[in-house]
């Protein structure tokens, strides 16, 4: 039963801002309401500042060692975010849950939205679907929405770069090596 879908667009729009942290109030802002965030609010350095603190945080989460850590994580992200989920239609967009308090900072609400959604997506798709691209000089986080869960590359391109220099590494290794001071064709 799939009970509510903000886990994997809380944790797509984390890894996003985490991979490109916002440099000022007005960008994160514009890179929330991209993301669908409706904002009551204006947004401010302090929403940006908590911003950078519930991505510090995430980050850990994405970086923990094992599942424990990991579940240990997110349950602290989720109590320093802690209120009563919530009917709302705000904005006319529909009856659906917050598991905020209504008419916060964005800070605030990037706390709540990042901690809740993190805490559903894994809870429901897995402990290990959020992790760093699996090509070594990429750093890049994301979130595993795949059906099978076994992405490993945070994009096609990093997927192909490294089928190459798999492929290259291959090929190296069978070819027979030439003999000292044999010159080549």
């Amino acid at each position: 039963m799939h009970l509510n879908p903000y886990g994997e667009d809380a944790v797509n729009l984390a890894a996003d801002l985490v991979n490109r942290r916002p440099g000022s109030a007005g960008e994160l802002a514009d890179r929330c309401r991209a993301a669908g965030l409706v904002l009551e609010r204006p947004v401010t350095q302090q929403d940006l500042d908590r911003a950078h603190a519930v991505l510090d945080a995430w980050e850990e989460v994405v970086d923990a060692p094992d599942d424990h850590r990991r579940a240990e994580l997110v349950n602290r992200m989720l109590a320093q975010s802690a209120a009563h989920p919530r009917l709302t239609d705000h904005a006319g967009s529909g009856w659906h849950l917050h598991y905020r308090d209504d008419r916060q900072p964005l800070g605030a609400v990037l706390s709540s939205l990042i901690s809740v959604g993190t805490a559903l997506h894994l809870a429901g798709r897995g402990m290990h679907r959020l992790r760093r691209c699996a090509v070594t000089e990429c750093t890049t986080i994301f979130a595993d929405t795949s059906r099978t869960g076994r992405q490993r590359y945070c994009s096609q391109r990093c997927a192909n770069r490294d089928a190459v220099r798999r492929h290259r590494a291959g090929r190296a290794l069978s070819r027979p090596a030439s003999p000292a001071g044999a010159a080549g064709p």
